[in-house]
């Protein structure tokens, strides 16, 4: 059932990943930044509901994990060069913890 769960949320976040780099992501890769710092955002929030099991599996390991792109991420930032790729992966990382942790709070104060 897990594993049923983990494909279904990904059925749903890869897509959505795909479809936000296909229209943004240009000489700077727009879309896998908001794909990461959105799902980074969701994961503070779906930490801090404690969610079941069933849940988790699908929200964050299904969903999240297909909708960020760690992969994606570190060939764009190596393909735009030591200067750009670095301003990339430095926001990427930045924004992203602080989107997990305002998720968090968010997800807390429910």
């Amino acid at each position: 059932m897990t594993a049923l769960l983990v494909a279904l949320g990904a059925a749903i976040g890869a897509p959505l990943r795909y479809l936000w780099a296909l229209g943004l992501d240009d000489r700077w890769p727009l879309g896998t930044l908001l794909v990461n710092v959105v799902g980074s955002g969701l994961a503070g929030v779906f930490a801090a509901l404690s969610l079941g099991d069933h849940a988790w599996a699908l929200a964050m390991t299904g969903f999240c994990g297909a909708l960020t792109s760690y992969s994606a991420f570190v060939v764009q930032a190596v393909d735009r060069g030591p200067r750009l790729g670095g301003a990339y992966a430095a926001v990427t990382a930045v924004v992203s913890i602080a989107m997990c942790f305002l998720g968090f709070a968010l997800g807390a104060s429910f």
